[in-house]
């Protein structure tokens, strides 16, 4: 398997649901040529796996703080993770 780079997961808050955050999120990892998931939580906020080179992950991160235009972000959490099965490409989960 080939080593993914960074894996981070995400969390976004603040008005982040309803906005198209997730449709945003889809265009700009692909503009960054990163591979993951994104979805809405039940509490409001969004999750997202950023998988690819560190350059890029570190870049989507400070991404997140905009979001599309009708979006407010009040908080980006993430964490590294250990990427147990690398995705093909970013999708929408939920």
């Amino acid at each position: 398997m080939e080593k993914a780079g960074r894996t981070v997961l995400a969390q976004i808050r603040g008005r982040v649901q309803g906005v198209s955050f997730r449709a945003w999120t889809l265009r700009e990892a692909e503009r960054h040529a990163l591979t993951g998931w994104v979805r809405n939580n039940p509490d409001g906020s969004v999750t997202a796996l950023l998988v690819g080179p560190e350059a890029a992950v570190a870049a989507m991160l400070d991404r997140l703080w905009v979001g599309p235009a009708g979006a407010v972000v009040s908080g980006v959490e993430f964490d590294d993770v250990e990427a147990v099965q690398v995705p093909v490409r970013f999708t929408i989960a939920g």
